[in-house]
């Protein structure tokens, strides 16, 4: 047979042959995709499969069937090599701006669900593939709609991560091609007109035809023909082979004795255990292709399963065996497991050996060890196959390298035998998994997965456990546990409330976290709200008379709900949007889609890290400090070795004289590089140059840093150590807090008051998609040339230039957009761009660097913890009179934005009339990583802190919050007292009517009293309902812009702005459009809006640019946009009329414009937008109120429904600002539900990937979600009246409820 000497597959239709002798084996398919080909939507997001930014379609041939399999694979996981004979598509592949767009990219952006874009390529690919995939086997009856349910629409997103949206309006784009979804019912969009007709909607919706894109994924021929020709890899020849028997793989381990050798199938342990990634293999083996490990079976013995069956194959196979109760439950908690495109590739086999090898936290091995599955193991030295239970397998010494997992087999049920050796008929078998995780569809590991089988009978209207078998795992212990002494305890019992606390006390002894585990109370909790979820309602008070209580083996549960259904699933979301658009300044106030939304879903828009290399690039990674105060003796390289493709190492020697070691500079500069001192863990200290990415992250993990702390003082690590040690910042004069009134006369008209009560926050990552990114290119005459990922540019220019030692203007910055932002990309962007520009002025070469996502955890600080203590006084009313507040905040190592935040935090709190208001505020220095601005840095907290002041008044005097909130709400004379010129006029003051507003918008009312008959009916979940005000103060900063007309008419706009996702460019051609169409000629504003474009940012183009962020760089952006185009139309006016007059009636655009140019009319004007004290500053006004459900049980917590009423003045573009309102939400949601963002003992950031820092997904987000955008038009000297966009429980879940409930129980009884 002939053997094969390449790899042959197709990208996007087209053609690519590799050859494997100069293939490293280790390189992923998003590697190959980024780096050789120009295929650049397929973003680089984690590297861990836990974001799906590189998510691809991969398509598979059977020759034997003819048969096509399309599925979705994270493609920073996938080997290169593993690809051979498949063909990928990638978003640009469906549609691009040259072909025309697909579907998917089209309802995406109509219906306005792209913000930064980084995500969007990722998730067009993941709804392309759902839609596929449901229309596969039947065509679609409806034409322009899909089979897909609206139930599965939401899952088809559902383990993609997007910081910006929300999720809801990628949730809606999705349904709009489900069969079973009236697209009047989703949310605001550019294809529904109010009260047209839906003939009249469809017409505008972009045409999904099934056929056209099915042709888009089409198998290619040449492939076809490649596979047919059975040809295989000589593994002499080649570091990757493909065995195809097991006795040809056993032969090939024997040979390699004593060599690195790797067993692929998925490769996905690589996203959880990273190391994996570094270390270097010398043979690679595919082991897909031998029959024992793909085995899928069903017979009397039971269900067998290969190794290397997919996780969603096992899925797909035990959910057509459904006629079992067990295996369709099995089925639905491994959809659980990780994501849809990870299953696609994760085998069953590779997760059962990580958690065998290395105690990886699985929930597969804990539900198969409850179902008494079995595996078969190939033994090393050829002594054959072994079978064991998997308990006794994960318990056995990590299997050997050798030897190898061949299937598990899930042995069929059958009842015990009686004593007398027949089997009893009436006995039944209940089998139920269990799990709890920051997110319920699954993508995040369990703090506690359970799987529970039992066999019971009904004797004498009492139910007996015969035998049973309870699984416990992921709760801090290496492996699934069985609770064996409770299991021997309820053998034989019939189950009673007395029986079950002897159980549970057996089960909290038994089942304990291993020291260290985090929230160990609580998953201790879980072990036994489990248990008792189990047999609670199958005690004596509670079994049925009947045999009702068994359907099928599956347990009817109680507990205020029906057992999980396993029928089609239905939709959980839903949404309305109330949006008035605003034509008086057409095209302004219009929701028009946002600029480029098509571009970001194909792909097509360009960030940093997709601009070509140049030649001779080189790559940067970047070398921090692990200890939080200590002298830095020495760098060097693990084995004193320098790694392949190393070039050298940056640190502060390498400054050029007259440059400065300057890494950031607003208030103060910072270090660029530690010095003879590392101050933090996070700080750094070198920057690493190699040949490639993958080099450069390699050989950073390798270098070790040698420190000393002799005669150096302890490291102050907590807000404690600083006050103790008197370790504070200086809060400028100017930004300090101002008291409010007098507040020992506000304290003596109290006649109730709580004092020393605490508040306190941790911190929270930005988790913006793109991490930090910057391209640095050497110029002539010592010029540098950078492109940066930043919110700031002015500030990215100016440290460079101080960092270099050169003047500003051989410094230049360019900025096109940024993949996500939320303050993360201001100060935390400079060191990044300073560090490559560093490195490509010492070498002359370009240099570059995509910082991976561990280290941008670990070096960029996030949001501000704090600590507050507050003492407070108020009537018996709840009218509060004084609040005294000393607050603790942790800034870090150096200042960057803190003195800031202690206005800020103000600004928030003073939402409610405190009466007197005394605010002490200290800015802590730590040696932490230096914290800075995160979306609305210290409104958050200081918003938080108001409430939980509220509440506990509430609380003290047993008062309905909302009743309290209320009285506190500001007149329009104390919002004067508090906010001053701020407050503006009286009728600016929109809050009072929000409130009430929204309490008819959502029924608030109504619904406190269901809330309350639930909570009265139903004993293990409980439902909140609450209503909160907020109120956001704005600050304008001066902002230039230049509008420039060609000759051909077109425009092109510049602003210093950075378009990061908030629609800044869209909003700004909108006024641009709307300014130039005041000279009222033949062609309309909504025409000279396709002649707009808006460019990006250049510092040698245009100064004096500023930060984007606040909220306000859209507004301020527009209006210097304005001032531009006033110019311009007063130049263009007296053309305009002589043309009028020549021609006698209205002339084009075109037409003015083409004798402008030949009367030599200057058609660029630049401004300066200033604002006056008239504009400069004003509030924003917002109500919200959530309904939230918790299982007291478990602490899981759905938020049911929220609305949201925002006053927008008068929006300049509703459709982007409904999108800001709607993922800052979600983004605060992570903040106080889901997201911890955690440090060790040196104050080094622990949470430091997808695995352990968990952000909102579509499962977490509230099922319905209302928002209105008021557009009250108050705000007359305002740009056209617009306004800025509006920026747990398990630790007190489950401890000791089930306990105190079960003797409520039989002490109740003893009293009958």
């Amino acid at each position: 047979m002939k053997s094969k000497t390449s790899l042959v597959f197709a990208i996007n239709g087209e053609r690519f042959e590799l050859e494997l002798s100069s293939l490293d084996p280790s390189t992923t398919l998003v590697d190959f995709l980024r780096n050789k080909t120009r295929f650049k939507s397929v973003k680089l997001g984690c590297g861990e499969g836990g974001c799906g930014a590189c998510v691809v379609l991969l398509s598979k041939y059977d020759p034997l069937l003819e048969k096509v399999e399309d599925f979705t694979v994270s493609s920073c996981l996938t080997l290169l090599c593993s690809i051979d004979g498949c063909s990928i598509t990638t978003s640009e592949g469906l549609g691009n701006s040259r072909v025309g767009f697909h579907a998917v990219h089209e309802r995406i952006a109509g219906f306005h669900a792209t913000q930064c874009g980084f995500c969007t390529p990722g998730m067009s690919v993941s709804m392309f593939s759902a839609l596929l995939n449901a229309d596969k086997s039947l065509p679609p009856l409806s034409n322009g709609f899909s089979n897909l349910t609206a139930a599965e629409a939401e899952k088809a997103v559902s383990g993609n991560l997007c910081r910006c949206t929300g999720y809801r309006p990628l949730v809606d784009a999705c349904k709009s091609f489900a069969s079973d979804v009236d697209i009047e019912d989703l949310g605001y969009n550019s294809f529904c007109k109010k009260g047209e007709n839906r003939d009249g909607v469809l017409a505008r919706l972009p045409c999904y035809d099934h056929n056209i894109s099915s042709q888009v994924s089409t198998f290619p021929e040449f492939l076809k023909k490649e596979i047919k020709i059975d040809m295989n890899l000589d593994p002499r020849k080649y570091r990757w082979s493909s065995p195809v028997s097991v006795s040809e793989l056993q032969g090939l381990l024997e040979v390699e004795n004593g060599v690195a050798v790797k067993l692929v199938a998925g490769n996905t342990s690589t996203g959880y255990y990273k190391e994996e990634k570094e270390r270097r293999y010398e043979r690679f083996f595919d082991i897909r292709k031998i029959p024992e490990l793909i085995v899928v079976r069903r017979d009397d013995k039971g269900i067998e399963l290969g190794a290397a069956v997919t996780i969603s194959k096992a899925i797909e196979f035990l959910r057509e065996k459904g006629d079992v109760s067990m295996l369709a439950k099995i089925a639905a908690h491994m959809e659980k497991i990780a994501s849809r495109f990870v299953r696609n590739t994760g085998t069953i086999g590779g997760n059962i050996m990580m958690a065998q090898r290395k105690q990886f936290p699985s929930d597969l091995t804990t539900i198969l060890v409850a179902a008494r599955a079995n595996v078969k193991i190939m033994s090393s030295g050829g002594s054959g196959q072994e079978q064991f239970t998997l308990e006794e397998f994960l318990q056995q010494p990590p299997l050997e390298t050798k030897s190898l997992l061949l299937s598990v087999e899930i042995p069929s049920w059958r009842p015990m035998m009686k004593k007398n050796g027949s089997s009893s008929s009436d006995t039944h078998l209940l089998f139920e998994t269990y799990r709890a995780a920051p997110r319920p569809l699954g993508n995040a590991l369990a703090f506690m997965n359970a799987a529970f089988s039992a066999e019971v009978s009904l004797s004498d209207r009492n139910i007996v456990v015969h035998d049973c078998l309870l699984a416990f795992g992921a709760y801090g212990t290496k492996h699934a546990h069985r609770a064996r002494k409770v299991e021997d305890f309820l053998a034989g019992k019939v189950i009673s409330d007395e029986v079950l606390m002897e159980a549970i006390g057996l089960l909290k002894d038994e089942i304990v976290p291993d020291k260290g585990t985090s929230h160990a109370g609580y998953r201790s909790s879980l072990a036994v709200a489990f248990l008792f979820e189990f047999f609670g309602s199958l005690t004596q008070t509670n079994a049925k008379a009947t045999n009702g209580w068994v359907n099928g083996g599956c347990k009817e549960i109680g507990f205020d709900q029906k057992v999980e259904s396993l029928k089609r699933p239905e939709a959980m979301l839903s949404s309305s949007q109330q949006i008035v658009e605003n034509q008086e300044y057409s095209p302004v106030g219009k929701g028009i889609v946002k600029s480029g939304a098509c571009l970001q879903a194909s792909g097509e828009a360009v960030y940093v890290d997709d601009i070509p290399s140049p030649d001779n690039c080189l790559y940067g990674a970047i070398i921090y400090s692990t200890m939080p105060l200590a002298r830095i003796k020495s760098i060097r390289f693990k084995e004193n070795r320098v790694p392949e493709g190393v070039l050298g190492i940056i640190t502060y020697k390498d400054i050029p004289k007259g440059g400065r070691n300057i890494g950031t500079k607003f208030f103060n500069s910072d270090l660029l590089f530690a010095e003879e001192i590392t101050n933090c863990a996070g700080q750094i200290i070198a920057f690493l140059v190699a040949d490639s990415q993958k080099h450069a992250d390699v050989a950073a993990n390798l270098v070790v840093i040698d420190y000393d702390t002799e005669n150096l003082e302890p490291p102050i690590l907590t807000l404690e150590e600083a006050v103790e040690k008197s370790s504070f910042f200086t809060v400028p004069p100017p930004l300090r807090c101002k008291s409010v009134g007098d507040i020992s006369k506000g304290m003596a008209e109290a006649e109730h008051k709580i004092l020393g009560s605490k508040i306190s926050f941790g911190s929270q990552y930005f988790f913006y998609m793109e991490t930090q990114t910057a391209l640095a290119v050497p110029d002539e005459d010592n010029c540098m040339v950078v492109y940066s990922s930043t919110q700031a540019p002015e500030y990215v220019h100016q440290t460079i230039a101080g960092c270099l030692g050169v003047p500003e203007h051989n410094v230049r910055v360019i900025t096109r957009r940024v993949g996500g932002g939320f303050g993360g990309k201001v100060m935390k962007s400079m060191p990044v761009a300073a560090a490559c520009a560093l490195a490509a002025s010492k070498m002359q070469r370009p240099v570059r660097t995509y910082v991976n996502r561990k280290t941008d955890m670990i070096t960029t600080g996030g949001r501000h913890p704090m600590k507050i203590t507050y003492s407070v006084g108020f009537k018996s009313n709840g009218k509060i009179t004084a609040l005294d507040l000393e607050l603790l905040l942790d800034a870090g190592i150096s200042e960057d934005i803190s003195p800031l935040m202690p206005s800020a935090i103000q600004g928030a709190m003073m939402k409610y009339d405190w009466g007197a208001l005394s605010f002490d505020v200290k800015v802590c220095k730590t040696n932490t990583v230096s914290r800075t601005a995160v979306r609305a840095p210290g409104d958050v907290q200081g918003s938080y802190i108001g409430e939980a002041i509220i509440e506990k008044v509430a609380s003290y005097l047993s008062i309905d919050v909302d009743e309290i909130r209320k009285v506190n709400l500001h007149t329009y004379e104390s919002l004067r007292l508090f906010h001053s010129a701020k407050a503006g006029e009286s009728p600016e003051y929109t809050l009072p009517l929000l409130w009430d507003k929204l309490a008819e918008f959502s029924r608030f009312n109504e619904r406190r009293k269901v809330v309350e008959e639930f909570n009265a009916t139903n004993m293990w979940r409980k439902r909140g309902i609450s209503r909160v005000p907020a109120i956001y103060g704005v600050a304008m900063r001066s902002t230039p812009g230049r509008v420039s007309i060609l000759s051909d008419g077109s425009v092109v706009v510049e602003v210093p702005g950075i378009e990061i996702g908030q629609g800044l460019w869209t909003k700004v051609k909108q006024m641009a459009a709307f300014s130039l169409g005041l000279i009222q000629c033949g062609t309309t504003s909504d025409e000279l809006l396709k002649k707009i474009r808006v460019i990006q940012s250049d510092t040698l183009s245009l100064v004096q640019g500023s930060v984007t962020g606040g909220s306000t760089s859209s507004e301020a952006s527009s209006e210097a946009v304005r001032a531009c185009c006033d110019g311009l139309v007063k130049r263009l006016l007296p053309v305009n009329n002589s043309l009028v007059e020549k021609t006698g009636g209205p002339v084009t655009w075109d037409n003015i414009i083409s004798q402008a140019y030949q009367q030599s009319v200057n058609l660029s004007v630049s401004s300066l937008y200033s604002p006056d004290v008239s504009t400069g500053g004003y509030l924003n006004y917002g109500v919200a109120a959530s309904e939230v459900e918790v299982n007291v049980l478990t602490g899981e917590t759905t938020v049911l429904r929220t609305d949201i009423i925002y006053d927008c003045g008068k929006s300049l573009n509703p459709a982007v600002d409904l999108g800001q309102i709607e993922g800052a939400f979600v983004q605060g949601l992570g903040f106080f539900m889901l997201e911890e963002y955690l440090m060790n003992s040196d104050g080094l950031i622990v949470t430091d990937s997808t695995w352990t820092y968990k952000i909102p997904t579509v499962d977490t987000i509230p099922r319905q979600f209302n928002v209105e955008i008021l557009n009250s038009g108050h705000h007359k000297n305002r740009v056209l009246s617009s306004k800025a966009t509006m920026p747990v429980v398990k630790e007190f879940c489950g401890l000791d409820v089930v306990e105190k409930y079960l003797e409520w129980k039989v002490q109740q009884r003893k009293n009958f």
